[in-house]
């Protein structure tokens, strides 16, 4: 049985996932991963394109981790202050929302933060301060404080 070495450009059930570099027989990968389009044939060039694509991938990853470390550093114990209207009983109209905080963010300090990655500790209803969790990274987040005031009449 002859043995042939594919790189696969999906994921195959029982060979591997996209991207890997396995040995198939000869057959399977002549008949059924090369005219399906599941794989090419793992000769030098392409050897070179997977290795240069993970290098890529890899260094995009470190550039994405160290801007989200100077996000950090920029956000760590610092203070926002959000001005939010009074309601009855001097309480606040509404509440301040994770999409509200991710927009003065980008306001204040130039940084894209998705509302999603907010994390406030329960509903801010009423004027005070408030602690904050902003994820940028994954392992990487920074703490903040929340102030809500009053706005002036």
């Amino acid at each position: 049985m002859e043995i042939m070495k594919v790189i696969l450009l999906q994921d195959v059930k029982g060979s591997g996932k996209k991207g890997e570099l396995v040995n198939v027989s000869d057959g399977y990968g002549r008949n059924y991963l090369l005219p399906h389009k599941l794989a090419v044939e793992a000769d030098a060039k392409a050897i070179n394109e997977m290795k240069n694509a993970e290098q890529s991938k890899q260094y995009k990853i470190e550039q994405e981790k160290a801007k989200a470390g100077k996000d950090a550093d920029k956000l760590n114990n610092q203070t926002l202050t959000i001005v939010g209207k009074a309601g009855k009983n001097g309480k606040l109209f509404g509440s301040v929302t994770s999409k509200e905080i991710a927009a003065e963010l980008r306001k204040k300090f130039g940084i894209e933060i998705d509302k999603r990655k907010v994390v406030i500790d329960g509903d801010i209803k009423t004027f005070g301060t408030y602690n904050c969790e902003v994820k940028l990274y994954t392992g990487i987040s920074a703490k903040l404080k929340i102030m809500v005031t009053e706005a002036e009449d």
